[in-house]
């Protein structure tokens, strides 16, 4: 964060001081909103959440080094008393981005965010200082955190922008400019909040109609394998940059094809020159995201080869996504449990065929442990169904579906595509569904596990791993 005093900060934020007594007292750390990150000059947010009141630990924050308190009422502590602690955060975001001058790269879509977000921090992180999100931080608390993150040093700075409803997206857009802005995809992830995929197009929109205009540097990074994406090129003003498969794209992957681990490789074609790819990623649905991540890169000046190389080299910054760790006894436990939709979850499932190739030649099934996907309204039961008879019919062995209603979906779909039996089996929970597997797991076996994250799946992950010695591959990602 660049070094605000309390009386510039109350100043920005319209708030009130009260026990300062040293209103140029500076905040020259983090802006935290967990008291126990709080260290030596930091500020300390303090937000009333179902579970807890940050304003009852406030003196604790202070006490081990935080400068003061925002926060929305007196707390005992030094405190800058604002109406809104959200908006207050927007403000100093606001006011940090715009001091600051540096390349703001804000990204959005339906799934592939945060792995896409992880893959442009590296390749940017070759240019220059780069600061991004720790995990999945996008939306009007996680942004304005992000941002308060840098500091004259930093070169770039990459946002992930996520959106609940028509006009959020808009809002964080506010909050820091972007002079690139690259939409991924539309699909059907909160559907249910939406009401239809044209929904969804509208708010992911509204990163592209927040551009500068061309003239003024504004670039929109587009999907161009994506036809409401596509569409997008006519909502701004800013010079359109397609990237995919499709012919006409100006960064464009060829020769996409899966290594027996189920790790992409694609030769990377851009305006300025190709390169050879092979991802350290698994699945592919990883070209997508790297070329919108290659397509970033080449506009802020990388060359096809170094970009190429990069992306060659480039592994998961964020932990539950897609994290392969293949245990002593020869057990392979590919960790997804940090959120699922249909259209990542088909992904998934298709890296698990993929990486089921070589499991099954020595020996091995392929095991798929997943779990509800959550706000897909109306459309949950077929939704549900689909990804039951999509591991059917993409040749996995075991389904486990864990969990109520949902899941008992996802076991209905299996066992009525083709001939499935006992391949399929709904249990009720995170403990169940361990205990089947501690009873059957064999050497060889890759399993899977995905959900919502509101399932809780990550724990049949960490159960599993912790059965085995965490030795071999470790954490490849």
């Amino acid at each position: 964060m660049i070094p605000l005093s309390l009386a510039e900060i109350a100043a920005l934020t319209g708030g009130r001081q009260h026990d300062i007594t040293d209103p140029e007292a500076r905040i020259t750390g983090p802006v935290v909103i967990d008291s126990r990150e709080a260290g030596p000059g930091a500020l300390f947010a303090a937000f009333a959440g179902e579970r807890a009141d940050g304003h009852e630990f406030a003196a604790g924050a202070v006490s081990s080094g935080a400068v003061a308190v925002l926060a929305t009422r007196p707390v005992g502590v030094p405190a800058i008393v604002v109406d809104d602690v959200t908006r207050a955060l927007g403000a100093l975001a606001r006011h940090t981005v715009r001091e600051l001058g540096t390349q703001v790269v804000a990204l959005t879509g339906s799934s592939g965010k945060t792995s896409t977000k992880d893959l442009i921090a590296q390749l940017l992180g070759r240019l220059g200082p780069t600061v991004w999100p720790e995990g999945s931080q996008n939306n009007e608390i996680g942004l304005p955190l992000t941002a308060l993150r840098a500091d004259t040093a930093t070169r770039h700075l990459v946002l992930e922008m996520g959106a609940r409803g028509i006009g959020h997206i808009r809002y964080l857009t506010e909050l820091t400019p972007p002079r690139i802005g690259v939409v991924l995809n539309v699909g059907t992830a909160h559907i249910g909040e939406f009401g239809g995929r044209e929904q969804i197009a509208q708010a992911k929109g509204e990163l592209v109609e927040n551009l500068p205009t061309a003239d003024e540097g504004g670039v929109a990074v587009l999907n161009a394998d994506d036809p409401y994406v596509r569409a997008m090129a006519e909502r701004t003003r800013a010079r359109v940059l397609f990237f995919g498969e499709a012919p006409e794209a100006d960064v464009r992957a060829e020769n996409v094809r899966l290594s027996k681990r189920g790790t992409p490789a694609f030769t990377l074609h851009t305006p300025t020159g190709c390169g050879d790819v092979t991802m350290r990623l698994y699945g592919e649905h990883h070209v997508s995201n790297a070329l919108a991540a290659a397509a970033v890169a080449h506009q802020l000046g990388m060359p096809a080869g170094d970009i190429a190389d990069a992306l060659s080299s480039a592994s998961s910054l964020s932990r539950w996504r897609m994290e392969v760790t293949e245990r002593a006894d020869g057990v392979t436990v590919v960790n997804d449990a940090y959120n699922a939709n249909p259209d990542s979850m088909r992904a998934a499932l298709r890296a698990l065929s993929a990486m089921g190739e070589a499991a099954k030649a020595r020996g091995g099934r392929t095991w798929a442990v997943l779990g509800e996907m959550a706000e897909l309204g109306d459309d949950a039961l077929a939704e549900h169904d689909a990804i039951g008879r999509l591991a059917v019919r993409l040749n996995v062995s075991k389904l486990v579906a864990v969990g109520g209603r949902e899941a008992a979906w996802l076991d209905m779909g299996a066992k009525n595509e083709g001939s499935w039996g006992e391949e399929s089996v709904h249990v009720s929970g995170t403990e169940a569904a361990v205990d089947l597997l501690r009873g059957q797991l064999r050497a060889g076996d890759v399993v899977l596990v995905k959900a919502s994250r509101s399932v809780g799946l990550e724990q049949v992950a960490a159960a599993l791993l912790e059965d085995g010695s965490g030795e071999g591959e470790g954490s490849a990602r």
